[in-house]
């Protein structure tokens, strides 16, 4: 973790490394969580935002991809898209003005929905056009429970793998494990 996090550029911190104990750790990654700032836009103005395109069945957005222009729908993989209140400064930036927060919670599908086709999703049904570019964080990356709508570590099999490992490990004489 050390090594890693000495070559990293500064403010980007490995905070812990886990040993992938099992081979399906791609697999486990079934949706993402986005915090979305968009300065400049209002909380109401956003929520009008939100609401519009929560409504719609299906939103059309297209994005060049790498065999072309593609045309999909941006709402269906949208598990859920709220506006709150921000979890941490957004990359560092004063958010004390105008700047409604959008947590969205989106399944993993090809191809991928990403924020920015969820934004042009909310400009579609809402005119939803921010000032300035939004800044982007994805909090979370893992396995979607379906009841709860919430994305959970897909480290948690790996760490319990680790940890029985270490408890099925024979101690020496004199000696202890950790």
């Amino acid at each position: 973790r050390a090594g890693l996090d000495a070559a990293l550029p500064a403010g980007l911190d490995v905070l812990e490394v886990v040993e992938a104990r099992t081979p399906d750790l791609v697999d486990r990654l079934h949706a993402s969580v986005w915090e979305i700032a968009l300065p400049g836009i209002d909380d109401q103005v956003a929520a009008d935002a939100v609401a519009g395109f929560l409504a719609a069945e299906s939103i059309q957005v297209e994005r060049l991809t790498k065999n072309g222009m593609r045309s999909f729908d941006a709402r269906g993989p949208v598990i859920s898209l709220r506006v709150t209140r921000p979890t941490e400064p957004v990359a560092g930036k004063d958010l004390s003005a105008a700047c409604a927060i959008l947590h969205v919670v989106v399944r993993h599908t090809t191809p991928a929905v990403r924020p920015d086709d969820v934004l042009a999703g909310l400009r579609r049904v809402a005119d939803l056009a921010p000032p300035t570019p939004a800044q982007v964080v994805r909090l979370a990356q893992g396995p979607l429970d379906e009841q709860a709508g919430a994305v959970s570590d897909p480290l948690a099999p790996d760490r319990d793998a680790a940890a029985a490992a270490g408890a099925a490990e024979p101690t020496r004489a004199g000696s202890a494990t950790s």
